[in-house]
């Protein structure tokens, strides 16, 4: 005989099947199903108590869950694993053996994995300095960093007590260092060390670019017109921009300020610099770079502008605001390297406010995986003449 649940939604009642289930599987299928809105939650809520009395048996059942969970139905399973663990801790009957299975498991994500090992250590303290050590090149954020700050922290003694084991260290871990506040403290170390590094090169930056415009932007208009240079990039070709002006292709090459700059410096391109200030107008740049293999990758830009960018010609983010603020990856669009040749293209349209603050027109722009370590890459952009005010 069915069970059936009475819930109380907004100001009335609704009735929705109990769900009930010897296995987790049926309890996980539930909680997932959760969308937008609400949708599912009564259902969900229901899921989630007949689960939680499954104990910690069910604990990597729910963390694995979690994997490609959305984000609604990814915080009903962290409170599932929280509710359970919290219960098992306080019996001492938390699985650290599973947990630290789960945890080493990189084929899952890196949230999971991360609770995973916060409740482990909750219940076996040592094993945190004994995981973190081998989890500098981790596939997880969540755990890579403390992984560097651990070894980071031996290195800044080293240092301060002027050891010259610092300066191999910061080199070692320069490479695994992904979080850019780790980054720029080991840029900065290696710089007073009497070892510079080009950190725009290190975070993989293009610097050299085929820039073209401006394009009429006035009224918005440009964002959403496809102007010639989306339609496929002919170098020697001539346009119309903007007010009837003939345009060409012409070479720009971006910022590579010292390692301690501010990061929105590095790999900047300012449009301002090259046609001078405008206001209404559309600007491309392009770049040609070869890869050695194929490979997903992320594209990510910092612009105040509004943007749109294209990998191998297809569109792979936009977004029409203006003067947001700018920082460094603000804009994160993800797509696949060929082996052997690629293209990129982005659009930055500069828009009609006179403010000061509105004057800024300029991107940065880098290659990089999921992590944001660079993606080693040669441009081959041909050579141009510079570019010019038009």
């Amino acid at each position: 005989m069915a069970r059936w649940c009475v819930v109380a939604l907004g100001f009335g009642l609704t009735v929705v099947p109990a769900v009930r289930s010897a296995e987790p599987g049926p309890l996980l299928a539930t909680i997932k199903a959760v969308g937008r809105e609400g949708r599912g939650n009564a259902a969900a809520a229901q899921a989630w108590r007949e689960l939680v009395k499954h104990g910690p048996k069910v604990l990597p059942d729910v963390l694995a869950a979690m994997d490609d969970a959305s984000p609604a139905a990814a915080n009903w399973l962290r409170a599932a694993v929280e509710a359970i663990a919290d219960r098992a801790l306080a019996a001492k009957q938390l699985p650290a053996e599973s947990l630290e299975a789960f945890v080493k498991d990189t084929r899952h994500a890196g949230p999971p994995r991360r609770l995973a090992f916060e409740w482990l250590v909750k219940a076996e303290p040592t094993a945190r300095l004994r995981l973190l050590a081998g989890m500098l090149d981790d596939p997880g954020s969540e755990l890579r960093r403390e992984a560097v700050e651990l070894e980071l922290r031996k290195a800044e003694a080293l240092f301060v007590s002027k050891d010259a084991a610092a300066l191999p260290m910061y080199q070692k871990l320069l490479g695994h260092a992904r979080d850019y506040d780790q980054v720029q403290l080991i840029a900065g170390r290696l710089d007073k060390l009497g070892h510079p590094m080009d950190l725009t090169a290190h975070l993989g930056f293009i610097t050299r670019w085929a820039v073209i415009g401006p394009f009429d932007n006035r009224q918005g208009r440009g964002f959403h017109t496809v102007y010639p240079p989306e339609r496929g990039i002919d170098l020697h070709a001539e346009y119309e921009g903007k007010d009837g002006a003939k345009l060409r292709w012409g070479e720009a090459t971006a910022e590579t300020p010292t390692a301690t700059a501010d990061l929105k410096r590095h790999g900047r391109v300012d449009f301002n610099d090259i046609v001078g200030e405008q206001k209404g107008a559309t600007m491309y740049a392009f770049a040609a770079v070869v890869s050695h293999s194929e490979r997903p990758v992320e594209v990510r830009v910092g612009s105040n502008n509004a943007v749109r960018f294209w990998l191998n010609g297809r569109e792979i983010f936009f977004r029409e605001e203006y003067h947001h603020g700018v920082q460094i990856d603000q804009h994160v669009g993800k797509g696949t390297l060929k082996a052997g040749r690629n293209e990129i293209l982005i659009k930055v349209c500069q828009n009609e406010q006179t403010e000061d603050w509105a004057r800024q027109w300029s991107f940065q722009l880098r290659v990089c995986d999921a992590l944001g370590g660079a993606v080693p890459l040669t441009v081959v952009t041909p050579k141009l003449p510079p570019a010019k005010r038009s």
